[in-house]
């Protein structure tokens, strides 16, 4: 009887994965990248032959000129994902700290996860009940003799929006790696002549970038990804990227260029993963990719 090999034994493991992957992921993956090059007759099916003219008008690129208004859009995507990304660190970091340290811990994981047991689109919903004219915040200022400000429609709505939406995915896994912390370091670095900001940034940070990562990615990815939330929230003017991907596939049936523009914010977050990977790995940081 043959002794089973090292992949032998692996294989009842990840087999089921990898399939999993292949099927859901990669095929998916290589048919948009198929599906990009295609064009769109007049009846909204797709034909042949295979062309570039979908990332050329992604990209602006026609007879009269450069035309930069999906790479605008492509911008407006990566601006709300970075102000997203920036805005829940801000507001998560410290948070994260504060139910690390609570007697009540148990009660605040509760609050943070609370927000899933409700149907998102509910969840966006109601900024619109407390940003409209005669909503919530209005009537607010208005019991203390202040002028009702007009966030709905607008890009601050779906700021708030996609950083409420959003918030919850930075702070759970930064709050993984901080309930973890090795606080003796920091008592180590005080007796060696650090002072507490140092001896935060030294001896305790480092500890919390597993988690922040995490959520930094957690965050980052879907933000940049979002549409139903600048749809409602921006009542179709706040247009992202993710727009014009849900309309190619959905009103205008160009799924050609649908897929182009798919690919192309695929390929841009992707291309920010592995700048970040080069970087972390020439910083020693390998261990946190």
């Amino acid at each position: 009887m043959n002794k089973p090999t090292r992949w032998t034994r692996l294989l009842p493991t990840l087999g089921p994965g990898t399939v999993w992957l292949l099927v859901f992921t990669l095929v998916p993956t290589l048919l948009i990248f198929y599906t990009s090059f295609l064009q769109r007759d007049p009846h909204g099916w797709l034909s042949g032959p295979l062309t570039l003219e979908n990332y050329r008008r992604f990209f602006g690129i026609g007879p009269d000129g450069i035309d930069p208004l999906y790479l605008e859009i492509l911008g407006r995507s990566l601006l709300l994902g970075l102000v997203t990304t920036v805005a829940t660190v801000v507001i998560g970091f410290p948070f994260a700290f504060f139910i690390a340290g609570s007697p009540r811990k148990n009660l605040l994981l509760l609050l943070v996860v609370l927000p899933f047991w409700t149907n998102f689109l509910i969840r966006v919903y109601a900024w619109i009940v407390i940003f409209q004219r005669k909503g919530v915040l209005n009537a607010l200022l208005g019991h203390f003799g202040l002028d009702p400000v007009l966030l709905y429609p607008s890009w601050t709505a779906v700021y708030v929006g996609t950083i409420y939406t959003y918030l919850p995915f930075l702070i759970l896994p930064l709050y993984a790696s901080v309930e973890k912390i090795d606080w003796t370091l920091l008592e180590a670095a005080h007796d060696l002549g650090a002072g507490r900001l140092r001896g935060f940034w030294h001896a305790v940070f480092p500890q919390t970038l597993p988690g922040l990562i995490a959520g930094v990615l957690l965050v980052f990815i879907p933000a940049v990804g979002t549409f139903v939330i600048s749809d409602l929230l921006g009542a179709g003017k706040a247009i992202l990227v993710g727009n014009v991907i849900q309309q190619q596939f959905g009103a205008s049936r160009d799924w050609a260029f649908g897929s182009a523009a798919a690919f192309v914010l695929m390929a841009v977050v992707l291309t920010g993963l592995w700048l970040y990977a080069r970087w972390a790995g020439e910083r020693g940081m390998e261990e946190l990719v």
